[in-house]
């Protein structure tokens, strides 16, 4: 397993920081550092590097996707609530299976735009596994996340995460 510094290791316990840091996140950066860590973990004797999946929630939801489309080894992908893409030459470009999780209340990725990425996904024969929550908004897995979190379909996505992976690891042999 290996997290990747996006932030370049500025933390922040403020809100207001933590946005500010978000939004200074240059989306070309982003995409090179998490190649050079797919890169460094397929160089490990220890990793079978057709086995490497990326995760993410919300902001990292978006880019494991970037990852997916920008890297053609990676097998595996977990959006939770990320923006994502109906371009289609994007997602021509991914090769990994996808599974995402959604809230049917979210109002920053809607489940109008979920749809149309899995309906955008399917049209070009890529593998895809959406769930979209009822009841549940933005953040709903993070138990932080005082008013929005709902155990629950925390529970159930984090559930059909394990499952997806070890799915997709059966799969990529």
């Amino acid at each position: 397993m290996l997290a990747v510094d996006l932030y370049r290791g500025k933390v922040t316990a403020s809100r207001s920081e933590a946005r500010k840091l978000r939004r200074g996140v240059p989306e070309n950066r982003a995409i090179r550092d998490m190649k050079a860590a797919f890169n460094s973990l397929a160089a490990r004797p220890d990793v079978q590097s057709k086995h490497i999946g990326a995760i993410g929630w919300s902001m990292g939801g978006n880019f494991a996707l970037q990852l997916a489309i920008h890297e053609p080894r990676l097998a595996a992908c977990v959006v939770n609530y990320g923006t994502l893409t109906t371009d289609p030459v994007d997602i021509e470009k991914i090769n990994a299976q996808v599974l995402g999780n959604f809230g049917a209340l979210d109002r920053v990725v809607s489940p109008t735009e979920v749809r149309a990425f899995e309906k955008s996904m399917k049209a070009l024969g890529k593998s895809v596994d959406i769930k979209i929550y009822s009841g549940a908004g933005h953040a709903f897995e993070n138990p932080n996340n005082k008013r929005g979190y709902r155990p629950e379909a925390a529970a159930d996505a984090w559930s059909r995460i394990l499952k997806f992976y070890a799915q997709a690891q059966e799969s990529t042999f």
